[in-house]
């Protein structure tokens, strides 16, 4: 796994140019995120997903997100309703994570076999502008080992340790040090007719109550 320092404040051109050129080859980037560091790929690319699920040992069993530049980006990966787009665009950008019905661009394997896809838009601005110079949305899964606990995903140091021994890694680590502290994002299900919380991360509880119509203040 290589690793490049990126310093946030200050011009990580080059880093976002290495990243982009890594996952144009099909490879796998660990990055950071206005949550956590993800590892991600291209989430149209079906041997590069794959590869992703090695890394992580995680079960095909279990989908993964996908993060978006805008909503633009979104309704070409899923099936948003006209009433739905006023709700997104009060989510996102942010730490919420939405279940659609996927569009046929998005591989089975991201999703495993479902037919719905989790995507969100982060409100960070290097991730924007990966995104921007990629031109294609990218797995988004924390960067650890299936079933491990989220504690130590802001921690890039605890990261490099836990991939460095092993056959499966990351082509590219983004090493932006320490990320503060913070929960993986909330997930919020709207494949059916009534919405589910199905995990609260960083936003409130009531807010999203609110957001979604589910309680009134």
């Amino acid at each position: 796994m290589r690793i490049i320092k990126v310093n946030l404040l200050s011009d990580y051109t080059d880093a976002i140019r290495e990243a982009v050129k890594v996952l144009k080859e099909g490879g796998t980037v660990v990055y950071p995120t206005d949550t956590i560091y993800g590892i991600g790929c291209n989430a149209t690319d079906f041997k590069a997903v794959e590869t992703v699920y090695r890394i992580k040992e995680r079960p095909l069993d279990k989908p993964l997100s996908v993060i978006a530049r805008n909503i633009e980006w979104v309704k070409e990966l899923a099936i948003v309703p006209t009433k739905m787009e006023e709700i997104l665009r009060q989510l996102w950008p942010g730490a919420i994570t939405v279940i659609l019905p996927k569009q046929s661009v998005i591989p089975g394997i991201v999703t495993a076999g479902f037919p719905n896809v989790g995507l969100r838009i982060p409100d960070y601005e290097f991730t924007d502008k990966l995104l921007g110079k990629f031109g294609y949305p990218i797995v988004s899964t924390s960067a650890n080992m299936a079933g491990a606990g989220d504690d130590e995903t802001t921690n890039s140091a605890a990261i490099i340790e836990t991939f460095k021994p092993r056959m499966w890694q990351p082509d590219l680590m983004l090493d932006a040090g320490n990320l503060p502290p913070s929960s993986p994002s909330t997930i919020i299900d709207f494949s059916s007719v009534k919405p589910k919380i199905l995990r609260v991360g960083p936003v409130k509880p009531k807010q999203l109550e609110i957001i979604l119509g589910l309680k009134h203040d």
